[in-house]
């Protein structure tokens, strides 16, 4: 089996995400905007997800992070683009090792959804408030993005228990980083012992400061003071070229 069957602690309240050929073929993706403008080549980039090649299927996420994710801004194509990539988690395509890596391109889609649920986060939010009132409009893509994050959170939840570590890894801090939505809050007790796993096994220091930072968020027991520097977090489709997304060829 490539990933567990268990619901891995997912809402039985939250949506199911929708099937990915729905949310291909039912989104105007003309009329949404990303950061260059309108959204008419993002299907021709979602299909690339589902190719063979896993060179495509890595340059399409990364193209992905450019268009709905450039300078960490959720667009209004981000939210449908989440669902898509989100939909496609259990597609015979994910199981797709990258190339020099052991690693199958799940893990790489779980990290482009961890990495775009933190530019949406409650960290990110309260600090962009302080400088820009009004930040998180109502009805605005960034309010749009937040509101999906209990139906990307049922999506991921089946991967918290992987066999593959990496995979594993990627759908815990996924998982927390969602988690923020108050919908899920029954879940975070369950979360915490993922995000402990993370703190004593990890050597991946920005996912460990987001295990740090939700433990404390949560009031559960964390070392006296946060082991790890407060910086933006530079890991995932956003960094310069550090990130899971930087291809190895």
């Amino acid at each position: 089996m490539n990933h567990s069957r268990s619901n891995g602690g997912a809402s039985p309240h939250a949506p199911d995400v929708p099937p990915y050929q729905v949310v291909l073929a039912e989104t105007d993706w003309d009329s949404l905007q990303t950061a260059f403008g309108g959204g008419a080549d993002l299907p021709r980039v979602l299909a690339r997800l589902l190719e063979p090649d896993p060179k495509v299927q890595v340059s399409a996420l990364s193209e992905l992070g450019e268009l709905v994710g450039h300078q960490n801004t959720i667009y209004e194509a981000t939210a449908p683009v989440a669902m898509y990539v989100a939909g496609i988690l259990t597609h015979p395509a994910a199981m797709t090792p990258r190339p020099y890596r052991n690693i199958p391109i799940r893990a790489t889609l779980l990290n482009w959804l961890a990495s775009t649920a933190y530019d949406a986060s409650d960290e990110i939010v309260g600090r962009m408030q302080q400088y820009v009132p009004g930040f998180l409009t109502r009805g605005g893509p960034l309010a749009a993005f937040r509101d999906l994050r209990p139906m990307l959170h049922r999506a991921v939840a089946p991967f918290l228990q992987d066999s593959h570590e990496d995979v594993r890894e990627a759908a815990v801090i996924a998982a927390l980083i969602l988690a923020e939505h108050p919908a899920l809050a029954e879940h975070r007790d369950h979360l915490a012992v993922h995000a402990r796993t993370i703190l004593d096994t990890s050597s991946d220091d920005p996912n460990r400061r987001v295990a740090w930072k939700a433990l404390e968020a949560w009031g559960h027991d964390v070392p006296d003071s946060e082991p790890f520097r407060e910086e933006r977090w530079d890991w995932g489709p956003h960094s310069d070229g550090c990130g899971d997304l930087e291809p190895p060829f």
